[in-house]
């Protein structure tokens, strides 16, 4: 099978696309025959080796083996189950997130049938699948069951042009808050599109000025702290980050000692997620931005995208026609 591998760390063009062993099952796995799957800008970070403590986990001083082929969103078709499956059948179109085991970036992809797969939504495609995977789930966590985001709130959403941020803006408004959302000048108009009340031009005004505007602070980017946001939280709110290990030992001080908190958490089981997430898809109450879409012989540009800051929403790998 084809794969796009990264033996280093680096630019864009330590991505090759080569030949690849399809991999073996185990009795409790499904092998996918991918037909889309996404760059994300955590992958981009993983490919150039950042952050560095994180290479504790990616490696050292070369990328891990099981972590050489990249992709964590994929969508398509499962063409064979171990011994042990039931869940799924071959002919079975699906949608999910690898987490860990990463692998997407690939002609086939092993997956564990109880992992955080679910059924394809119907009607959608299997670029729109795969783009709706971790950015949505990963907001739907975050904000219905971290925080429980609720009717009469003020939610800010930092990064609101993103692959999160944009599912963000639309779950927010689901839940019945009032939705701020901050990104560059390009894409107020996006943003504005998808249901936010107000847009923030983050190049004109900084939100951290606003005093006591926000129940909710969702940094989708990890362009904020806490330090710099805490007077922009109504009394008793919630600074919410996807990313940063510092958070972690902010949101232990801060449940202790009451007040405005951090709230911090890692979305990676995500099978309850994905099947909200189909439903809002089938019945239309979810959009899907896709920026742009590569073939697979060409992920190294899509790479070079990500990197440049640009993307909005979604950048889809095309591996089946």
């Amino acid at each position: 099978m084809r794969a796009a591998v990264h033996t280093r760390f680096g630019p864009p063009d330590v991505v090759r696309v080569v030949e690849s062993a399809v991999p073996t099952l185990g009795a409790n796995d499904v092998l996918i025959k991918v037909h889309a799957t996404t760059v994300t800008s955590a992958e981009s970070a993983m490919r150039r080796g950042e952050p560095r403590w994180g290479r504790v986990v990616i490696g050292l001083r070369r990328p891990r083996r099981k972590l050489r082929t990249l992709g964590t969103e994929v969508a398509g078709v499962v063409t064979e189950v171990g011994s042990d499956v039931r869940r799924f059948a071959p002919g079975d179109e699906v949608f999910g997130f690898t987490g860990f085991g990463a692998g997407g970036h690939a002609e086939y992809v092993r997956m564990p049938a109880d992992g955080s797969l679910a059924p394809k939504p119907v009607g959608r495609t299997f670029a729109e699948a795969a783009a709706a995977v971790d950015g949505a789930t990963t907001a739907l966590y975050f904000l219905r069951d971290k925080v429980g985001v609720r009717a009469g709130q003020r939610v800010l959403v930092n990064g609101a042009s993103g692959s999160i941020g944009t599912y963000a803006v639309q779950l927010a408004k689901l839940f019945g808050a009032e939705v701020v959302g901050v990104c560059g000048p390009g894409n107020v108009e996006l943003v504005k599109s998808l249901g936010a009340d107000e847009v923030i031009d983050y190049t004109t005004r900084d939100f951290t000025a606003d005093v006591d505007a926000y129940d909710v602070v969702f940094d989708t980017v990890g362009k904020s702290s806490f330090a710099r946001s805490r007077r922009a939280l109504r009394a008793g709110g919630k600074y919410v980050p996807t990313t940063g290990l510092g958070n972690v030992p902010l949101g232990l001080w801060t449940s202790l000692r009451g007040g405005k908190k951090v709230v911090f958490g890692m979305s990676v089981r995500k099978n309850a997620g994905l099947l909200v997430v189909k439903d809002l898809l089938e019945d239309g109450r979810l959009r899907i931005v896709v920026d742009r879409t590569y073939p697979l012989e060409r992920i190294a540009e899509a790479h070079r995208y990500v990197d440049s800051g640009h993307k909005r929403g979604n950048v889809v790998i095309t591996v089946v026609d």
